[in-house]
């Protein structure tokens, strides 16, 4: 029978791209990982990696074994569940990554939520991009992920990842001036635009990659100057005059909006927000109190506008 340590290395490996990022990861010197990983092969009696540069990938045979690997975990984090709901009280810690507008507006309700009904679980939050969140989930550095998806942006849906839908969060066109001339319609508001300063989360992200997809139908090459993935900076350099951007309604946290706002085209007016677990923790009574907890502050007045 095949070493679960050793294979659970092998599977970390796959995700996490490098030795040096594993032996990182699990406190482990990178010699210890690799010749852990030389007793799986021998163990195997196959090449499991194969030099490529200055890196390794796994075989055919190695990937075979990573799959297999998956389902044994999974069905440990299902008995991890069902251990959890035999228990009268939760305890243990949660490991949640969120992203920037979700983490303010809905993380401290639910977070005193689960205080209040669960006083001993112990609840670790990191502000992360579901860019970064959602490989780190899968290698199981979090334990839940608030992530979303822009209109007509579909995120990857790995067979590994469970979701649940948690909200359907507007969007805008934020005006830098409550004025302007030709703007009576969607569509001519944002073209109104073509000519002036934006600002806009990084490139490479989701949010970037929409946004920029979003101007050029309307017709014109958006002049970016202003870079962050801190919204509320967004909000900002709009409310001073700097810049235009598109802002979700959750950025504002139940207030009344501070600057002049614009519907934008059809089909492109809402994000949806939802949470990601591994396949086969959803049961487990740390995820479902969670889950519980996120959707009674969506619900929460404190939270709507």
């Amino acid at each position: 029978m095949f070493d679960l340590h050793r294979l659970r290395l092998l599977r970390e490996l796959k995700h996490r791209g490098t030795l040096a990022a594993v032996a990182s990861a699990l406190s482990y010197a990178p010699s210890s990982v690799s010749q852990q990983l030389s007793q799986l092969e021998a163990e195997v009696g196959v090449p499991l990696l194969e030099r490529v540069g200055r890196r390794v990938r796994l075989t055919e045979q190695a990937e075979i074994l990573v799959a297999h690997t998956e389902a044994v975990l999974e069905r440990l984090e299902r008995a991890e569940a069902d251990i959890a709901t035999s228990l009268t009280d939760l305890t243990g810690t949660l490991r949640i990554a969120s992203f920037q507008t979700a983490a303010l507006a809905l993380v401290p309700t639910a977070l005193s939520l689960l205080r209040d009904a669960h006083p001993r679980l112990r609840v670790h939050v990191t502000h992360m991009e579901p860019e970064s969140a959602l490989p780190a989930l899968l290698a199981r550095d979090f334990d839940l992920v608030l992530a979303e998806e822009y209109p007509a942006n579909p995120s990857p849906r790995p067979a590994e990842l469970e979701e649940e839908d948690l909200l359907d969060d507007r969007l805008h066109l934020a005006l830098p001036q409550a004025r302007m001339p030709g703007a009576e319609t969607p569509l001519a508001a944002l073209r109104a635009l073509a000519d002036h300063p934006w600002v806009m989360e990084p490139e490479g992200t989701t949010a970037r990659n929409w946004a920029m997809t979003l101007c050029r139908n309307a017709g014109f090459e958006p002049d970016v100057r202003f870079e962050s993935p801190d919204l509320l900076l967004h909000l900002r350099l709009v409310e001073h005059h700097h810049a235009a951007a598109f802002l979700p309604h959750l950025v504002w946290n139940g207030r009344r909006p501070t600057v002049p706002l614009r519907p934008l085209p059809r089909g492109q007016r809402t994000r949806r927000i939802f949470t990601v677990v591994r396949r086969g923790s959803s049961r487990h009574p740390a995820v479902r109190a969670c889950r519980s907890a996120l959707l009674q502050a969506v619900a929460s007045p404190s939270d709507t506008a």
